[in-house]
């Protein structure tokens, strides 16, 4: 797999991540710690995503 596809993909799996906290903080009964966790692993893809896009640009 490209390191572009990568990137897509990792992208598409935080949209997907993004879209489920929305989805869960707006239903009464929440799970603070499920979407706690949820929003960690959204961060890691976000930095995984940045470090790929740092070392495209430096290829």
């Amino acid at each position: 797999m490209s390191l572009e596809a990568h990137i897509r993909e990792l992208e598409s799996k935080h949209q997907k991540l993004e879209d489920q906290i929305a989805d869960m903080m707006n239903h009464p009964s929440v799970d603070d710690l499920e979407i706690k966790r949820l929003k960690l692993e959204k961060l890691h893809i976000k930095e995984e995503i940045e470090r790929l896009r740092k070392r495209l640009d430096a290829a």
